[in-house]
């Protein structure tokens, strides 16, 4: 279990003699060695600005908790943030379709760090990454137990869903059996146990990073310049700093700057359709469903 979080500040447990700084920032269990995921932080920061990878860090945590099902109280079969992705089978479900390359990162990392659980360092990137381009400073509770092989990959159809374990599908036919895209959102997150103000909210995430015919499938655009958008070749100003940099071209992204983190995706209304920009059906659904739109148009303010 994460260790709690108290009062106005985050209460560190590992005792008193633990700096402020870390006491704010990195609230972990008992057992675990803080300076050793200050410096796995610190490394994390560093190879995802240089590596402009930001992008796939954050769909590698969002797909290893996905699978989270509010309704199965054993673990690991309840899903979750538990690392199960770096495993077989799970890692080669065709929605993880490219994740093994943001594994593959952390696999050179993490032995530096024995004393940061799987489960942890893909939820750190992840923040990491939202930091790096620009977002908040997350206050993270670390201390999650990992699982320990592909025993706890949930099965494809175990989540009410047609495949993938529970997460969403990007284009129609829903495996979930909605009939339409709002409904189909709701059922893979309820699931969850979010509401539509949730919903909406973690679709923003969007506003960083690209879909790829390689991967998704769900665009024309693939690996490299010669695929590229106006706003995903190799010499586009996508950083929030301005630094060059878009780690590999390619793709299709939701976002003129898609290395930037801030609430462009959800200008979609005042920016209007563009060819050069991807939107989804489950997108669209965002700002035609009249319980959704409300969210919608609060957070592009």
């Amino acid at each position: 279990r994460a260790a709690r979080i108290g009062g106005a500040q985050d209460v560190f447990t590992q005792g008193p003699g633990a700096p402020p700084i870390l006491a704010a920032r990195f609230p972990v269990s008992s057992m675990a060695n803080v300076d050793e995921y200050m410096r796995c932080k610190a490394e994390l920061m560093k190879f995802i600005a240089d590596k402009n990878c930001a992008p796939i860090m954050v769909r590698l945590a969002w797909h290893d908790s996905g699978n989270y099902d509010k309704r199965i109280s054993e673990w690991p079969q309840r899903g979750g943030a538990n690392g199960s992705i770096i495993f077989e089978p799970e890692i080669n479900y065709g929605a993880n379709a490219g994740l093994a390359k943001a594994v593959g990162y952390l696999q050179d990392i993490k032995p530096k760090y024995p004393g940061v659980t799987w489960a942890d360092l893909i939820q750190m990137a992840s923040a990491c990454a939202i930091e790096v381009t620009g977002g908040p400073s997350i206050p993270m509770k670390y201390g999650r137990v990992s699982a320990k092989d592909g025993s706890a990959c949930p099965e494809p159809k175990s989540r009410g869903t047609g495949d993938n374990a529970g997460l969403p599908d990007a284009m129609p036919p829903f495996g979930c059996g909605a009939a339409d895209p709002a409904t189909h959102l709701r059922n893979i997150f309820y699931r969850m146990g979010f509401d539509d103000e949730g919903i909406v909210a973690l679709s923003g995430a969007h506003t960083l990073g690209r879909a790829f015919k390689e991967r998704s499938g769900t665009v024309e655009n693939g690996y490299g310049d010669a695929s590229a958008t106006k706003y995903t070749k190799s010499m586009c100003p996508v950083r929030h700093d301005g630094k060059p940099g878009v780690g590999m071209a390619g793709g299709k992204s939701w976002t003129p700057n898609w290395l930037t983190f801030d609430n462009s995706y959800f200008q979609y209304l005042k920016r209007g359709a563009e060819s050069d920009l991807l939107w989804l059906p489950t997108d669209e659904a965002l700002h035609k469903d009249p319980k959704f739109k409300p969210y919608f148009d609060k957070f592009a303010d």
